[in-house]
């Protein structure tokens, strides 16, 4: 008896211990780079290099400070650098890329914070104008550099940044400007006033401009603090990020187009500019939480997406779309945004509800050698990533540089996409679930917040609220789960937890935690 009893008691921990190696081995597997690897093009030697006010560069050195990336063809990878340079770089696919080539295209630019090639030509936002850059005869360097569009004011701000130019589906190319922090002295001189309202900007700041396929600028949107960030979506819609600041309580993705009002104030300076979308504001609410500012000040409109701060990044940068059909996992369609501050890249999924674009965002990767500040995909389906830590620190130890991430063709288990319903969510996972696990409300957590709308720096999540999960159905095929919630909150952050849920195979979800802007219920 006591043999036997030990022999149970033996087979009981070696199962025991068996599950536990499962967990191990789940939890192993669950790496971010086993399911995307992280390869460097270039990267400076030193966290400091190019940052120093004494450093220059050595005769063959190149100060990779990538703020414009976009592909000539298959092969080839056009970068703007922050000091003002176009390259053309060759041989980035190659693993190790040691035998890269890299020739000068274009200098001579101030600052410029994109670049596109269009109609065979690239187009790059400088400080004071859209350039569109041309080789005539063939020989990879610029025999042309041409004024696309003009007309935004430059007051000497150095904050008064200029990014683009980006595509949408009717042919226009998007710029966004940058709000100036604080103007003074001459600046001021050189701003617009607006004596109902006491805001004075350089004229257009904080506004996103389209110059149309007839060569025509025209002012679309405003309210724009830092919009760092521009890309299209699988529609052709175009979206821009922006970061937490005065007016805007965290990092957000918002949807460009006409006559829309996003957040910063001080962009209303040029409200009664002639072109000017936005009229009517008599009055700005200021010290409310998002909902009730809305209900005062109809010109204003939420985000797509929030990125609740530090959770979801510190400062969003570019957009990319994957439209490689596969070729970088399981996300065809869906949008990634790099992260400045964190040096990662955060995944984001839309859907549109009564007509205006909501959805989730997600984490995604990490590690980057510094700052993500631009993103391409590649003819292959894999994301290059530009860097450069100027002007602010980030997580890394680089100051600039060139990397590429490379989907290994495993799938990781994560939720996919994450859709609201009449009275609750629909998860999309990217392998079957554990139907048990994922059936058990205890599985999830939620919760839900929103920010107040004012002129302090970024804001404290409120009106926080634990909400209950009521109910969570699988679906046949073990792809899909059906959560009922109570106390949905429309203009609300709901954020998932789901620690609890394994897949088929026993694994925990790579990245558990999900975040939804619910600005409409589905009726």
């Amino acid at each position: 008896m006591v043999m036997r009893c030990s022999k149970l008691l033996h087979l009981v921990a070696v199962i025991g211990f068996w599950c536990l190696g499962l967990d191990l081995v789940g939890s192993a597997e669950a790496a971010e780079e086993d399911y995307y690897r992280l390869l460097s093009v270039a990267t400076s030697k030193a966290p400091t290099e190019s940052r120093s006010k004494k450093w220059k560069p050595s005769p063959e050195g190149l100060p990779l400070e990538i703020s414009g990336m976009t592909f000539l063809d298959d092969q080839r990878l056009a970068v703007a650098i922050r000091k003002g340079e176009i390259w053309i770089l060759d041989g980035v696919y190659d693993e190790p890329a040691i035998n890269v080539t890299y020739k000068r295209f274009a200098n001579a630019l101030h600052e410029p914070l994109g670049l596109l090639q269009h109609k065979g030509a690239l187009y790059t936002a400088q400080r004071s104008e859209l350039t569109k850059i041309r080789d005539v005869d063939g020989d990879d360097v610029a025999d042309e550099y041409l004024t696309a569009a003009k007309g935004w004011a430059v007051t000497g701000h150095y904050h008064e940044y200029a990014f683009g130019p980006k595509l949408d589906a009717d042919g226009n190319l998007w710029i966004t400007l940058n709000i100036g922090m604080g103007l003074k002295g001459d600046q001021l001189k050189r701003a617009v006033p607006d004596p109902p309202l006491g805001y004075r900007q350089g004229r257009w700041r904080g506004w996103g401009m389209i110059l149309t396929p007839e060569g025509k600028l025209v002012p679309m949107c405003a309210g724009m603090r830092s919009p760092a960030g521009l890309g299209a979506n699988a529609a052709g819609d175009m979206f821009y990020t922006d970061q937490q600041g005065n007016w805007v309580a965290t990092n957000s993705l918002h949807h460009l187009r006409s006559g829309v009002f996003f957040h910063h104030v001080e962009a209303l300076a040029s409200m009664d500019e002639p072109g000017s979308t936005i009229h009517g504001v008599v009055k700005v609410p200021a010290g409310l939480p998002l909902p009730q500012a809305m209900q005062q000040f109809p010109q204003l409109r939420p985000p797509a997406v929030w990125f609740p701060y530090k959770h979801a990044g510190q400062s969003p940068t570019d957009i990319m779309l994957d439209s490689s059909d596969g070729k970088f996992g399981p996300f065809a369609g869906q949008l990634f945004v790099g992260e400045f501050t964190q040096a990662g890249v955060n995944r984001v999924f839309l859907e549109k509800v009564g007509g205006e674009y909501q959805g989730a965002c997600f984490p995604f990767r990490s590690g980057f050698a510094s700052a993500v500040l631009r993103l391409a995909q590649g003819a292959d389906g894999s994301m290059f990533a530009g860097l450069t830590n100027r002007g602010w620190s980030s997580l890394g130890n680089a100051s600039y540089g060139l990397q590429r991430l490379v989907w290994t063709g495993k799938t990781p288990f994560e939720i996919q996409e994450m859709r609201a319903t009449k009275d609750g969510f629909e998860l999309l996972f990217t392998l079957p679930v554990d139907p048990k696990s994922a059936s058990d409300p205890a599985s999830y957590a939620m919760k839900s917040h929103t920010y107040l709308y004012h002129s302090a720096y970024g804001s404290d999540e409120i009106q926080k609220q634990d909400l209950e999960i009521r109910s969570a159905t699988v679906s046949e095929d073990g792809r899909r789960v059906r959560l009922v919630i109570d106390g949905l909150r429309e203009l609300f952050v709901h954020s998932l937890e789901a620690d609890g849920i394994r897949s088929e195979a026993g694994q925990s979800l790579l990245h558990p935690d999900a975040y939804y802007t619910l600005n409409r219920r589905p009726e």
